[in-house]
This record gives C-alpha cells, structure tokens and sequence, in this order.
C-alpha cells in the first residue's frame, strides 16, 4: 500500500479572496459551474446565448457585465460546428472571431485532458463550455464511481483555478419529475437526478437546474 506524507495546513497562513463573478450569482470565475437539465430543454441555446454576448462584451443582465469582449472555448459531442454551431451562433450574433473549439479530429478530448489548460492559456480565454458533461469523461472512466468522478472533477477545478477561468460543464438529468432551480448551490428535488455519481459534481462552486 502506498504511503501518502501527510500536509498539514495553518488557517492563518490562508490569505482571503473575494470569488469574481463572470454572471453573480451563477457563473464564478476560476470555478466549476453545472448547467443540468432534461434534454431538449434549452441549456445547449442558453450558453451559446451566453457565450456570444461576452464574445462582444455584452451581457444578458445587468449583473453580468465584461469589462471588454471575452475569448471562449466551446466543446460539445452533440451538434456538427459547421451544419449546427455556427448557425446558431451566428443567429444569436456572436463574434465568431472570439469563439474557439479544441481540434478533436484525431483525439477525443476528456476532462483530463492537458489540452484544456494548454487551450485556455493559448487563446486567453475566460469562459470553456463542455456540452455535454457526459461525453468528456473519458472512455476509462465509470461515472458512478464515486472516486474517478472526485478524481476528475477535482483537476478540471484546478486548471479552472489556475486559469482563472470559469468552466461550465452541460449535463443531463435522469428522466423523473421535480421542480427547476436556477442558482448556487441550492437543494432541490433536482439533487437526486443526476446521471452517475453525486460526487462528479462536489467540485462544483455553481449549479443550475434548467
């Protein structure tokens, strides 16, 4: 059995910091946020919408409001770039120039991925979109498993951190009846619908119920 040193942390030695809001009081920078939901239910149009009014500096309200327009990574498994992604972000009048999407012509990406930090650094980007959570677990990883999902979600929220980037992770709810929220951290009759482990979503500062 392996060893592991034991880190011992002083309080005191912990300098404090405010939490930045890319959207208060839903999406913060440098953390994990979920979007969960049924499918078919509009999370996919909610964050393009998203993504192209930061991607001209813009915001939906008045509490989200980007000193200048942001770079954006956007990855999904669902939809074609061409035929599907771009019409719609082209609908919601997005600067394209300023929306990006990691290559995964040859390499499927996963959650573990080195390239996502490598993206995030190399285009600037404050805001990366997986759409949906479900395709970038990795084809090794058993999602009900409570310790690869810790595992996976724990480093996706340290690149986040690193970063200073909000991540935004899509994911689908299982198909039983109960009520929708839209805020942080709050129970709900939705806690108990998520498909995989409950701990896939420990790492996350933010959820919201769509």
């Amino acid at each position: 059995m392996d060893e592991t040193n034991l880190k011992i942390i002083n309080m005191s030695d912990v300098e404090s910091k405010e939490i930045s809001w890319l959207w208060y009081p839903f999406i913060p920078y440098g953390k994990l946020t979920i979007i969960q939901g049924d499918p078919g239910e509009g999370k996919t149009t909610l964050v393009l919408n998203i993504a192209a009014v930061l991607s001209k500096g813009q915001g939906l309200d008045e509490h989200m409001k980007p000193e200048q327009p942001l770079h954006i990574i956007y990855q999904t498994a669902e939809d074609g770039l061409a035929d599907t992604v771009k019409p719609r972000l082209e609908k919601a009048q997005a600067d394209c120039n300023n929306i990006f999407v990691i290559d995964e012509t040859d390499v499927s990406l996963s959650m573990l991925d080195e390239r996502i930090e490598q993206a995030i650094l190399k285009e600037k980007a404050k805001l990366m979109i997986l759409d949906p959570i479900q395709a970038y677990l990795g084809a090794k990883m058993d999602m009900n498993r409570a310790n690869e999902a810790r595992d996976m979600t724990k480093h996706l929220g340290q690149v986040a951190e690193r970063t200073g980037c909000a991540i935004v992770l899509i994911g689908h709810m299982n198909k039983n009846a109960g009520g929708k929220v839209f805020g942080s951290r709050r129970q709900s009759p939705q806690a108990g619908r998520f498909r995989g482990s409950q701990d896939r979503y420990s790492r996350c500062r933010s959820r919201a119920f769509w």
